[in-house]
């Protein structure tokens, strides 16, 4: 599912507009940006938890050329999955 079809899922789920629901879904896309951009986390009850992780410096190799080179440490997003999403994934029914 891509973005579009994710619009069109949930305008047909709430009765919204096609673009009432892209609004939306950018709002929410953009909060959830604006948090993780602070360093907060934002939890969402059965289906996961974003969150902002320091990855530590280290080396590694050039695939192109294969000279060894030193990768500097960064913040990286990371998504931790629920346990209701778990299920779901799974094939379990879930919520």
């Amino acid at each position: 599912m891509n973005k579009r079809e994710l619009t069109q899922f949930v305008a047909k789920a709430t009765k919204l507009s096609e673009t009432q629901a892209g609004k939306t879904i950018n709002a929410v896309l953009e909060g959830i940006k604006k948090a993780l951009g602070k360093g907060e986390s934002v939890s969402l009850v059965g289906f996961g938890s974003f969150g902002v992780r320091k990855r530590a410096a280290r080396r590694g190799r050039n695939p192109r050329t294969g000279k060894p080179l030193k990768i500097p440490a960064a913040k990286v997003p990371v998504f931790r999955p629920g346990k209701g999403l778990k299920e779901v994934a799974k094939g379990k029914s879930g919520k």
